[in-house]
């Protein structure tokens, strides 16, 4: 850890599906994956991927939630997706044995618990070890429930180290509707949001629905954040939260994440035609949800990152002065800039995150 960086926690990224469906070699830089990916066209992101374990490690991004996610898709849908909920759940126990392997290899480490994240902190923030040799430690998000064959399948998950889960994805879901629908939580979803809450579990708000957003607050008691989120009154569009939700999120003591996709910081975003640059979309424009999030709570205590970054897309799609995940390094001198003090930017790095859990697992 140099003197200029601060240690940084990541509430989101989808490290296992861009090494399983993707099949990136993250051990290797995001320059040497992009340098193989060169001529591919099945993806609209191939060659310009951002993330990889060691731009985490010179990022000084030292602790992640990573996800498995794998979608179950009706017949006909127009979205992507696994062909029933058991294949779903293969899919995501191939992103699990990818983690497995990690750990094997010193890559990365799981934590489940507080007294592992403490011990994993004291070896980040010890000076004398080169950053280098510290493993990534990972906290295990499920997003989108659907691979869950039955309800049961949480319980299996919880017990090989599974600490959040966001029903929702995109589209129609088994357990709760997602972005882009109206509906809220099944009959199933609310029995799951239940034994999560019996589990003492996180629920992730993301990609809920307005209407299923109200129902899980209202059956779930437990910790609460949304992971990778942004704000509805600076970009007009469902998948943001409205000032309403943030208020209820704040009322929960919840963490919101800010998230760096550059469809979630403008409006009117063209897939795979418009460009960050040609739209101005930079780091400057995460620090507005930021800003927007703190006025509404009057204080600094629920804004921290969530990035998503390689979520399904890469450079392309990013805000432009990003070239790889070690640059979220980068917003340290515009929060400085926007009047943000040393002390309000350790804590959207990582001390927001670390109190959340703190008080979660305590």
């Amino acid at each position: 850890m140099t003197e200029e960086s601060v240690f940084i926690f990541d509430c989101h990224l989808d490290l296992a599906m861009n090494a399983i469906e993707w099949n990136r070699d993250l051990k290797k830089t995001v320059y040497q994956i992009r340098s193989r990916e060169e001529g591919m066209t099945d993806k609209l992101d191939r060659a310009k991927g951002v993330v990889a374990l060691p731009e985490l490690r010179k990022g000084n991004i030292g602790l992640v939630v990573a996800t498995q996610i794998a979608r179950y898709v009706e017949p006909g849908s127009a979205l992507p997706g696994w062909n029933s909920p058991e294949i779903a759940w293969g899919i995501s126990q191939a992103q699990l044995a990818w983690y497995r392997s990690m750990e094997d290899q010193g890559e990365m480490v799981q934590i489940t618990n507080l007294e592992q994240m403490e011990k994993h902190l004291a070896l980040w923030f010890d000076k004398s070890l080169p950053d280098h040799t510290k493993p990534v430690g990972y906290i295990l998000s499920l997003e989108g429930a659907d691979s869950f064959v039955n309800i049961s399948y949480l319980e299996k998950a919880y017990s090989y180290g599974l600490r959040a889960c966001g029903p929702a994805h995109y589209g129609p879901g088994r357990y709760a509707a997602g972005t882009g629908m109206t509906d809220g939580l099944t009959a199933q979803g609310k029995e799951l949001v239940k034994e999560m809450d019996n589990l003492n579990m996180i629920l992730d708000v993301t990609h809920l629905t307005d209407k299923g957003f109200e129902e899980a607050l209202s059956i779930f008691k437990g910790p609460v954040w949304a992971s990778h989120h942004n704000c509805r009154a600076l970009v007009n569009h469902q998948r943001q939260l409205t000032d309403d939700q943030i208020k209820v999120l704040i009322e929960r003591d919840a963490v919101i994440g800010g998230v760096f996709d550059t469809w979630m910081l403008t409006d009117n975003w063209v897939r795979g035609v418009d460009d960050p640059k040609e739209r101005g979309i930079n780091l400057e424009k995460v620090v507005d949800h930021y800003d927007h999030i703190c006025q509404i709570a009057g204080n600094i205590n629920h804004i921290a990152i969530g990035s998503d970054l390689d979520g399904a897309y890469g450079k392309e799609q990013s805000p432009y002065d990003l070239e790889d995940i070690a640059d979220l390094q980068n917003l340290k001198g515009i929060l400085s800039r926007r009047g943000y003090s040393s002390a309000d930017i350790e804590h959207i790095f990582y001390k927001n995150w670390l109190s959340f859990l703190r008080k979660a697992w305590a």
